[in-house]
């Protein structure tokens, strides 16, 4: 199971000191990270996306679950209207696994222009001494769990294979 953890800030300067304890409780092992990221929105409201070499995800078909959920999240937020087959039964399956409308508009809410916020995919989290280390940074929490079935799902739509790899890339700019 992966918890999808958003953790919104009112600046830059918060989250990255925030992303930085994240960083020092994975190497004291207290979280196993998928996927880490920085996300801010800039004055003109456009999102700025740091993913610089933080994490590499344990395997390729979790690096292209991350990738999807973080371009779903983040970078297509017009997604329930977009067409197409594939896209449409990664978004449908995504709703059922816990990464639904609601949970993209509450992210949607965090990130106002001048806000930033600090966006987890963990494997692994001890959830007492996670909040008790994150706890002095404040912000707003925001979480959602993948089961191992869902991501199983998720990871073959995503490559098209039951065993894994084959690269999906989520893409795009925002206004």
């Amino acid at each position: 199971m992966s918890e999808l953890i958003v953790i919104g800030y009112d600046g830059p300067a918060e989250a990255e000191r925030a992303l930085g304890t994240v960083q020092d409780l994975q190497r004291d092992h207290v979280v196993r990270l998928n996927g880490l990221a920085t996300v801010s929105v800039d004055a003109d409201g456009r999102t700025h996306v740091d993913t610089s070499s933080r994490v590499v995800a344990s395997t390729a078909a979790t690096g292209a679950l991350w990738g999807a959920i973080f371009g779903i999240l983040f970078l297509l937020p017009g997604v329930g209207l977009v067409t197409g087959a594939a896209l449409g039964g990664l978004v449908g399956r995504l709703a059922r696994s816990g990464v639904d409308d609601r949970f993209r508009e509450q992210v949607g809410d965090l990130l106002k222009p001048g806000s930033a916020a600090v966006v987890i995919m963990a494997s692994k989290i001890t959830d007492d001494k996670f909040t008790a280390a994150m706890q002095p940074h404040g912000g707003t929490v925001l979480k959602t769990s993948l089961s191992d079935e869902d991501e199983r799902e998720l990871s073959e739509q995503l490559t098209g294979r039951p065993d894994g790899p084959g690269p999906v890339h989520v893409s795009a700019t925002t206004p």
